[in-house]
């Protein structure tokens, strides 16, 4: 269990397009889409790992053309949110002080979390090194005997509870940061984000297995 530990932090600790696209979520739209992200990311981790214990992923990495199709679309995936973050002009706020604007900035809040909800669950599960990374991992720790699913699941969740930890500290101090900074500035700090975002999608669909 040590090393499957050591194992998960070095891998939750790697800046990755998880990590990218977090970032860019939370200077953008604040801490409850930042978190909402994270709990996409989580899912899509999950589901990884349900895939893993029933050999899906294992076909995945070993076909090829499923591997390069999935590679492909989340290199899709990332540069398209990459390009949007850097062309999206960001209208001026204004103060919410009638009761219908704060319904309405309360669904708007809604419905932002659940796109950055969408983006998260879909970034992973677009991530074919998800695939490859779960095949060469579980099978090492799995004694013999032990059920499968339940262990996958174990150590997806294992996984699940670093990347929240790490994530959602990334997430407080990136909103804080964004409260902290003028409007110029934050606006230059989100086209960072999504230029980064576009270069990791162009390297995910270049790069060789």
């Amino acid at each position: 269990m040590p090393a499957f530990l050591a194992v998960a932090a070095a891998v939750t600790l790697t800046p990755g397009p998880a990590f990218a696209l977090l970032v860019q979520v939370a200077a953008t739209h604040g801490r409850r889409a930042a978190l909402a992200n994270i709990a996409g990311n989580s899912l899509g981790v999950l589901v990884w790992g349900v895939l893993s214990a029933l050999g899906v992923s294992a076909l995945i990495a070993a076909d090829e053309l499923a591997y390069d199709v999935l590679r492909l679309a989340g290199a899709a995936f990332l540069v398209f949110l990459g390009l949007r973050t850097v062309l999206a002009t960001r209208s001026q706020a204004r103060p919410f002080a009638a009761a219908g604007d704060v319904l309405l900035a309360r669904a708007d809040s809604v419905r932002t979390a659940t796109q950055a909800a969408r983006k998260g669950l879909l970034n992973s599960l677009a991530n074919p090194k998800l695939a490859v990374f779960f095949v060469a991992l579980f099978p090492q720790f799995l004694t013999p005997g032990t059920a499968v699913l339940p262990a996958a699941l174990a150590m997806a969740s294992v996984i699940v509870v670093l990347d929240v930890a790490w994530y959602g500290m990334v997430a407080l101090l990136v909103d804080r940061f964004r409260r902290a900074v003028a409007p110029r500035l934050l606006r230059r700090i989100e086209r960072v984000t999504g230029a980064v975002l576009v270069a990791f999608g162009l390297r995910l669909a270049v790069e060789a297995r």
